[in-house]
């Protein structure tokens, strides 16, 4: 879902460079070099307004959290609060999932995270899906042995397409609810903006967890 414009959110990227790579300016030869310590990094793709992402960072400060996010309307409301908390192991990225390989070293992230990502129906956009094989490719690149991916959504089709694309590629389905806030997972799951919306009307949410097997 792409949101409104923000006429401040130029002005506020460019004045804290220090919480913000621009993909099209410039990228750190390690992302590591962008934290005060050098930790195992996670990345979410698509972090929307940054609920699930930050709150991951609150929880765990032995691990290092990249943002990642193409809409600048959306990137400055993470950046916006991000500035506020000073969380320490979080960065934020602006940049397109499909240049993947050209920003990440091989074997450089630890787990990723696909929360609600557009589902793209028609069929002429499958490659569009972040969970496409073209997609799994860049994904078994930049993970560690055996890394770990998540996947979160509200949408039934996506999650089957997701579950048939993942099953055939192949990666090793760990974990998978067809009704993730009634399962023993609950707990433990921090919402998205999206993802409380959603289960607030009832809907169900979807979730699996994967992982690549060693080549």
């Amino acid at each position: 879902m792409r949101l409104r414009n923000k006429p401040w959110a130029q002005e506020l990227i460019a004045a804290h460079p220090e919480l913000i790579t621009i993909a099209a300016n410039s990228t750190p030869s390690t992302w590591q070099e962008c934290f005060p310590s050098k930790q195992p990094l996670e990345l979410e793709i698509g972090s929307g307004k940054g609920q699930f992402i930050m709150e991951k960072a609150r929880q765990n400060p032995q691990h290092n959290f990249l943002a990642l996010e193409l809409q600048t309307a959306a990137l400055a409301m993470i950046l916006k609060k991000q500035v506020v908390a000073q969380l320490p192991n979080l960065q934020l990225l602006q940049a397109n999932a499909q240049n993947l390989t050209e920003l990440f070293a091989p074997q450089s992230v630890t787990k990723l995270y696909l929360n609600f990502s557009d589902p793209w129906p028609k069929t002429r956009h499958e490659k569009r899906r972040l969970v496409a094989p073209n997609f799994l490719k860049l994904y078994q690149q930049l993970l560690v042995p055996q890394g770990q991916l998540e996947f979160k959504t509200d949408n039934r089709g996506l999650f089957e397409y997701a579950l048939c694309s993942l099953n055939n590629f192949p990666l090793h389905l760990e974990q998978v609810s067809l009704d993730l806030h009634a399962s023993e997972l609950a707990a433990e799951n921090i919402p998205t903006e999206y993802e409380d919306k959603f289960s607030q009307k009832g809907q169900p949410i979807y979730f699996l967890q994967a992982s690549f097997p060693e080549i």
